[in-house]
């Protein structure tokens, strides 16, 4: 369904939210592996801390429009075009019924899920077949979790988004990925405050990303032992899944 990406020498690859997480680890993984890398974060401090010398650093925000068009201008004013843009911009706080607070909810939607759709206005005109566009989403998007009621929505929303760019860009030959892992050790799920079932280290989970892209697949998800059956209790009937999802998480 998608270009399969097995060769990464040379690969102009644009990673925006690089500086920590999967983000930075998917810098490392890609750059031993001879990707010629642009790496977008809001610090160009963390980026420089990656210690990756040959990497166009190119700070900006993913929640403004202005400054995402000028970034794309600087990279394309280096390299002419680019192969592959990941988007990797993410926020998370936990969040339920009783202390919602929408300022902070329509802040992590900004980043998790606007921001995505702007960096797609940014850069579709410049995707080429053989390459292309992947957002990184998570499994909290499947169905409703407890703890997420501001987290899942924005994936749920970007899942949907990349499902419906790649039914339009699929034909082209443009890849849409959409990459949706499970627990990651990261500083923003040290916010949680409950056991982490199957959690991985962002070098795991970037090494299963770069898989992924060889393989040609629409979504990318891992580990499989856990997505696996978050994917089985999203078919099931609400009458069921409820209960369940109580029961699993203490919800």
């Amino acid at each position: 369904m998608n270009p399969k990406i097995t060769d990464w020498q040379g690969k102009r690859v644009w990673l925006l939210g690089a500086s920590s997480g999967i983000g930075a680890a998917l810098a490392r993984e890609l750059a031993g592996r001879g990707a010629r890398l642009a790496l977008s974060a809001r610090s160009v401090d963390k980026l420089l801390a990656l210690g990756l010398g040959d990497a166009l650093l190119l700070p900006c925000d993913a929640t403004d429009r202005v400054s995402l068009g000028a970034t794309r201008q600087g990279l394309l004013a280096v390299w002419g075009g680019v192969d592959l843009v990941v988007y990797l911009a993410g926020d998370y706080v936990p969040m339920r019924a009783d202390d919602f607070n929408l300022a902070v909810a329509e802040r992590v939607i900004d980043v998790n899920f606007n921001g995505a759709m702007r960096l797609a206005d940014t850069v579709l005109a410049d995707l080429q077949p053989g390459g292309g566009i992947a957002f990184v989403a998570s499994v909290a998007g499947y169905r409703g979790l407890p703890k997420a009621l501001c987290y899942g929505p924005g994936k749920a929303a970007l899942i949907h988004f990349a499902e419906v760019l790649h039914l339009d860009l699929a034909p082209k030959g443009i890849g849409v990925w959409v990459i949706n892992p499970g627990f990651v050790s990261t500083q923003l799920t040290a916010r949680n405050d409950f056991a982490m079932p199957a959690l991985q280290t962002p070098e795991q989970a970037a090494r299963a990303m770069v898989d992924g892209f060889g393989k040609g697949h629409f979504e990318i998800h891992f580990p499989k032992r856990f997505t696996r059956l978050m994917k089985l209790f999203a078919h099931l009937p609400y009458g069921w899944y409820f209960p369940l999802i109580r029961r699993f998480t203490g919800g």
